[in-house]
């Protein structure tokens, strides 16, 4: 692709990673903009960039010096972002005034190439990692917080059989045509007038971009549309799943309200489950966080407790039951119990703001106060120089200018920092509500108690810690596993437990056979046979049952059936 500057900011340039600057921008910080539209998160491809300089020209010398300083820089910070933060390392010089000179020789090339001489000693670099702060990706920034945000993404990453299977329903109840090609993908074939008509408005292209009339080969696995190049990976974010979405929520959202009916192939829930959204803004009016919060609601106790909103995965589709059910009540039951929910809600926001607003104050408040007291130092030399007869009158107006921009931008942050710490509650909207009932046999394997299933959690949690590793119960979020479990060198066991009072087949729901899918290797299954009649009792561990364990059948669509003697065969 060819393009002028236009293509230095907002957009998204990924297909490319090969990028030549014909044409150096004199604004360092315009040239970060240019490499940033494809040195960016998603770019699976390394990325090189080529500065063309003319060395012959007064400019080209300027530029020529400054690459061959920021290497010089780049090696003493161990750091490739040199290049991504040009102006925050070219600690106190002004590359575009440097330049302007240079082209209109206002200094002699000895004095400016002088200014960009700089002396890369532990001093030099100290200041620049102050001003660089957190925004410096290097060794130097806290792994471990990384390293668990990484994790906490892998875990909760929406799994793509669900968006597809989503998508699929959606389209076809839209009146949308597609086909399963053989080699797994799909064909997106003919698209409904009404999405087609949602997607040609302006706003929303403005947000998703242009939608295609077709799409041969659809993928909704991010890992196998970044290897297959012909291949189109739909999901949020897709013109096509944004356009499906937007019509679902047009026509079909308000019939959650009304309620529909499932069943617990568990044969545990006979209730229902009502969903709420909380929202939290910030003293700026922006949406801090938005959450959706279930409660389980059994009526012949009156009991309301919290379920995980994913319990859904694990249940299988009902049929009208014809039930006269006033749904007003059943909200006013419920909703103290979300109120509750959101307000804990917006305490985790709060402490999360606050530590951002630390970090702001520690680097961008700390900044300013140093750039403010710099040019206090250089007003007083200026006026000095002043008093001895020399004209600076307009460097002094500039200097006093840009003081002052300062300080404003530091009382504008100041007030920044303060509003968006200031968190309030909205009122939580109703978005449905869903009656679920036991099934009336359940199959032995998917049958569980629950004081089984507490001393086989007892029995695994006592085992993890025997080997070394960290264990923590997790069951009740619905993860798709019900214990993270950390080795010494950090790494993750997901550790799902079934417990069976005696020796039996287990049955994993359809999130569990997903998640082990999913996170492969670093899934395990653990079978806790007898449970509560020996205390020395050891699970049956078996590592990657998607791939290890042979399903003797699927029932339900939502639960996969392991027979005993295939536990014995693969435990280790």
């Amino acid at each position: 692709m060819v393009a002028t500057e236009a293509a230095g900011e907002g957009i998204n340039l990924q297909f490319c990673n090969l990028m030549i600057n014909y044409d150096l921008p004199w604004n360092p910080n315009r040239l970060e903009q240019r490499m940033g539209r494809i040195h960016r998160y998603g770019q699976t491809k390394e990325v090189f960039v080529f500065n063309l300089i003319a060395t012959d020209t007064r400019e080209g010398q300027v530029l020529s010096k400054l690459f061959d300083k920021l290497e010089e820089i780049k090696n003493a910070l161990q750091s490739e972002k040199v290049f991504d933060v040009i102006s925050e390392v070219l600690y106190g010089k002004n590359l575009s005034q440097l330049m302007l000179e240079a082209a209109a020789s206002a200094r002699s090339m000895d004095e400016i190439l002088k200014e960009l001489d700089i002396k890369v000693d532990e001093d030099y670099i100290r200041r620049v990692r102050e001003d660089l702060g957190e925004s410096l990706a290097t060794r130097y920034i806290d792994y471990t917080r990384l390293r668990e945000m990484a994790e906490k993404a892998r875990e909760n990453r929406l799994i793509p059989e669900y968006t597809e299977a989503f998508f699929k329903k959606a389209f076809e109840k839209a009146g949308g045509k597609y086909h399963e090609r053989k080699d797994r993908f799909l064909a997106i074939e003919s698209i409904p007038f009404e999405i087609r008509q949602i997607a040609e408005d302006d706003s929303f292209k403005k947000r998703f971009g242009a939608m295609m009339r077709s799409y041969p080969k659809v993928t909704f696995d991010k890992d196998i549309g970044f290897k297959t190049p012909d291949s189109e990976f739909v999901s949020f974010g897709h013109p096509l799943f944004e356009a499906v979405l937007e019509w679902v929520d047009k026509t079909i959202s308000p019939d959650l309200k009304k309620g529909s009916v499932f069943i617990d192939p568990e044969g545990k829930l006979d209730g229902y489950i009502v969903f709420f959204e909380g929202e939290v803004r910030d003293g700026t009016g922006a949406v801090a966080g938005k959450s959706l919060f279930a409660y389980y609601y059994e009526p012949h106790s009156g009991d309301v407790k919290s379920i995980s909103p994913t319990i859904m995965w694990d249940l299988a589709d009902g049929k009208p039951l014809g039930e006269v059910v006033d749904v007003e009540i059943i909200k006013q039951k419920v909703l103290p119990k979300v109120l509750a929910g959101l307000k804990e809600y917006k305490e985790r926001l709060t402490a999360e703001r606050q530590k951002q607003g630390e970090i702001k104050r520690k680097y961008g408040i700390r900044s300013l106060v140093k750039l403010i007291m710099d040019l206090d130092g250089e007003l007083i030399e200026l006026n000095a120089r002043k008093e001895r007869g020399e004209n600076v009158d307009i460097v002094i107006r500039n200097k006093t200018e840009q003081q002052k921009r300062y300080e404003t931008s530091k009382k504008e942050l100041e007030e920044l920092i303060e509003r968006e710490q200031n968190l309030t509650m909205t009122n939580p909207s109703f978005v449905g509500i869903v009656r679920v009932l036991p099934r009336a046999e359940t199959e032995e394997a998917m049958y569980s108690d629950e004081e089984v299933e507490k001393i086989g959690m007892e029995i695994v949690m006592k085992f993890e810690r025997e080997n070394g590793r960290e264990p923590e119960d997790v069951s009740k979020e619905n993860l798709g596993f019900d214990i993270r479990s950390r080795e010494k060198d950090g790494k993750i066991r997901y550790i799902e437990v079934k417990a069976r009072a005696g020796v039996g087949s287990v049955a994993l729901t359809q999130n569990e056979w997903f998640k082990a899918q999913r996170l492969g290797n670093d899934y395990y299954l653990y079978v806790v046979w007898n449970a509560g009649k020996d205390p020395n009792t050891k699970p049956y561990i078996i590592q990657n049952p998607a791939v290890n364990l042979q399903v003797d059948q699927k029932v339900e669509i939502v639960r996969y059936i392991i027979p005993a003697t295939e536990i014995e065969r693969k435990a280790s």
